[in-house]
């Protein structure tokens, strides 16, 4: 598989250190029994920087790779990157 650098590939990087480093805090709230409701904020953050972080990554593979591949009538890649979004949305 073709290594991929895209410009936003550092601040990805960054921010899911970030994403693991609010989970292993969420299980620890989950561990010590800390309150239903304060767990469930603390996934819905974690979801939502993750989902921030796909688009992030998903704009960045438009961007380069697609570009590249529709320059190069790859049709592999950009039936690859129809499948990711599906699932993206799903």
């Amino acid at each position: 598989m073709e290594k991929h650098n895209h410009p936003n590939n550092k601040a990805v990087v960054n921010r899911l250190s970030r994403i693991i480093g609010h989970l292993e805090a969420v299980k620890r709230m989950v561990e010590e029994g800390r309150d239903c409701s304060e767990v469930i904020i603390q996934i819905s953050a974690v979801r939502s920087a993750l989902n921030n972080t796909g688009k992030v990554i998903l704009k960045d593979h438009i961007n380069h790779c697609v570009k590249d591949a529709v320059e190069k009538n790859d049709t592999e890649v950009l039936d690859n990157l129809n499948n990711a979004i599906d699932k993206f949305w799903e």
